[in-house]
């Protein structure tokens, strides 16, 4: 991963997204496909940590996952991602949750301040 990949991770993470998942999306941002090694040499995260970003990734509908049938090689096929949304639209859905939870803190704060007076 890049420097830009890095730094899009750290954002990421700056505002609540799991360090994972922000580790896997900012890798796989700039690519058009990784497989799961790829994702794993470039973000220092181990096989196990992988399979849990991406299925979390997969199951909000953000990411392709594809089976690579090894033909010569024994073992489980590989598996290869891909971002299927727009890296924007992925950020709005984040915003979006940031936006709701601080207005639901402001209701809060002026429920307080009616208690106040």
């Amino acid at each position: 991963m890049d420097d830009e990949g890095y730094e899009v991770s750290s954002l990421l993470q700056s505002i609540d997204v799991p360090r994972i998942e922000a580790l896997s999306i900012a890798c796989l941002f700039n690519v058009e496909e990784l497989s799961s090694q790829d994702i794993e040499r470039a973000t220092g995260l181990r096989q196990p940590e992988v399979s849990v970003a991406m299925r979390s990734l997969y199951e909000r509908g953000w990411i392709d996952e594809r089976d690579d049938k090894r033909t010569k090689c024994r073992g489980r096929p590989a598996k290869y991602y891909s971002l299927k949304v727009d890296f924007a639209d992925i950020i709005k859905v984040y915003e979006s949750k940031i936006l709701k939870m601080n207005e639901e803190k402001l209701k809060i704060i002026q429920d307080l301040l009616g208690m106040a007076i």
